[in-house]
């Protein structure tokens, strides 16, 4: 696989590119309340989001096509990206598995465990050490990560089965990145996510079949929202905005998402938000702004 953190490699990313990023796990964010809102299982929720944008996702792939200046893509990067799809299936899966058995803040703290499994491999990947402004966001994001976990876990009997699945998404997610960031070079942004959702959506029904989950909802607003808001808006940004970054930025910005999910439980479900969890995300924010100065310094 292509070295995804070789500087030489990753365009230049302009500010349009890092709102981007910031933008599309912004609408992430957002994904377990509309989940908790359907009156689908938890995984059937799942197959909805990936299933109702398939066809707005094909048209955009094609709109976007540019076959006179585009090599068709290699077979391993097709199976590259089919595989990319099935482990998004199973993180999707976990996650929504887990939304359903704990707060909001710890499972998108959770699901996002995967993000500092990125920075290290990202620095693993560049075979060097971290640059001070890299330390920095680090430092930060660990920091802000910890304080929200604390003061979000709340393991019970209850929550427990909750929270490891979604570690376990957390860690399928990685996995994803690292696919759909090795193949990104030879698809366009929308194809690709076209793709990647195609071979995502026959495994997430099966499993929503296999657990013995309705699938066929009674109220559709929130599914239509979710997949538009979740696998339009924010599975397209991100994956716009992938190849532009190396592996730790990206590790970095992904933990905005527990912030965002701390704020909309503490709005619509009354989950307690206190000042540790503003100091929490005040230094997500100060590694974002560290990660980003570091990038800038590196070109």
């Amino acid at each position: 696989m292509t070295n995804i953190d070789d500087q030489r490699e990753v365009p230049r990313a302009d500010p349009w590119h890092f709102a981007a990023l910031l933008g599309g796990n912004f609408a992430l964010a957002l994904g377990p309340w509309f989940v908790r809102l359907a009156d689908s299982g938890p995984v059937s929720a799942g197959f909805w989001r990936l299933f109702l944008p398939l066809p707005i996702l094909a048209v955009l792939a094609i709109r976007q096509r540019q076959p006179a200046n585009r090599v068709t893509p290699a077979l391993g990067a097709w199976l590259l990206v089919a595989l990319a799809g099935v482990l998004f299936a199973l993180d999707l899966a976990s996650w929504h598995i887990g939304i359903a058995s704990t707060r909001l803040g710890n499972a998108s703290l959770f699901g996002n465990s995967g993000s500092l499994i990125l920075m290290v491999w990202g620095l693993i990947a560049a075979r060097r050490l971290p640059r001070p402004l890299e330390l920095g966001a680090i430092a930060a994001a660990i920091a802000g990560a910890a304080i929200l976990l604390g003061r979000s876990l709340e393991i019970d009997h209850v929550t427990l089965i909750g929270d490891l699945f979604c570690i376990l998404a957390g860690v399928f997610y990685f996995f994803y990145i690292l696919l759909i960031q090795g193949a990104r070079g030879q698809f366009e942004s929308w194809g690709l996510l076209f793709t990647s959702t195609l071979a995502s959506v026959p495994v997430m029904l099966g499993i929503a079949i296999w657990l013995g989950e309705p699938v066929w909802p009674h109220v559709w607003w929130p599914l239509i929202a979710l997949a538009l808001c979740s696998q339009v808006v924010g599975q397209g940004l991100i994956v716009f905005a992938l190849r532009h970054f190396s592996a730790l930025i990206v590790g970095v910005v992904l933990l905005t998402q527990p912030a965002v999910s701390i704020l909309v439980g503490w709005l619509a479900f009354g989950e307690t938000m206190g000042a540790l969890d503003a100091l929490g995300m005040g230094l997500i924010a100060a590694a974002l702004l560290l990660g980003r100065l570091s990038e800038n310094a590196a070109r």
